[in-house]
């Protein structure tokens, strides 16, 4: 019961994210849900905020990030059309653990907490599709850490950072090229660096011949070369 394998640009519906689930459950969430249009750099939720309920990313892509008490922020990963968001804080009635905030224009669907929890009760599919959710959640957070932690250089950060990122945006079209859509302090957000830092080796990078820049598109020329620099 994993979450729809959706295109980024491609609106889905709650039908095509829970397809699996019983045909009288999907229609209960159709009737719950609370569907909102919503611009670049909208928050849907703050960290540390009581939750409200879930939210389902039906277009768009909406960041993740946490911030520590100096006020630096780290971006623990972008979710894209077909992905829930705000399960954890949901089910266990804790805080949100991280700010939900959209990064471009984006339809969000919206179900109440008590909605949730009610159904959980009701429907073991979904409950069980939740759980694994988390599951999934909790494995790519540990993934990520163990990632910016074995990966002592800002070159080999970013390096994993544009190759994980070609894999999840190039299509087999074009399979070395994506486009990212984010600034260089989001990039530095997402590998605990500084936006200064990024900026350099980008450029240290596009010198190499490693990568190249048209506009918002981004071209990986040396993807063997990006690899290298990453830690096993």
């Amino acid at each position: 019961m994993a979450t729809a394998n959706v295109s980024v640009n491609k609106p889905t519906t709650l039908s095509e994210i829970f397809h699996d689930m019983p045909p009288a459950l999907i229609k209960e969430l159709e009737r719950l849900e609370f569907t909102t249009s919503y611009p670049s750099e909208a928050v849907l939720f703050v960290e540390g905020q009581t939750p409200r309920g879930v939210f389902v990313v039906l277009r768009g892509r909406v960041k993740l990030s946490v911030c520590s008490r100096d006020g630096k922020t780290l971006i623990l990963r972008i979710a894209k059309a077909g992905e829930v968001l705000g399960i954890s804080a949901s089910v266990s009635s804790c805080a949100y653990e991280a700010t939900a905030e959209t990064l471009e224009a984006s339809e969000i669907s919206f179900v109440k907490r008590a909605d949730v929890l009610r159904l959980m009760h009701e429907h073991n599919h979904l409950a069980l599709w939740l759980a694994e959710n988390l599951s999934h959640e909790y494995s790519f957070t540990c993934r990520e850490v163990r990632n910016l932690m074995l990966a002592e250089s800002a070159s080999g950060r970013l390096a994993r950072f544009l190759v994980d990122s070609l894999d999840k945006n190039s299509t087999p079209q074009q399979p070395g090229r994506m486009k990212l859509g984010l600034t260089h302090e989001e990039m530095a957000q997402m590998i605990g660096s500084s936006r200064e830092t990024v900026t350099r080796t980008l450029a240290t990078f596009k010198r190499r011949h490693l990568v190249e820049q048209n506009g918002a598109t981004l071209i990986i020329r040396d993807r063997m070369a990006l690899e290298s620099m990453v830690p096993a």
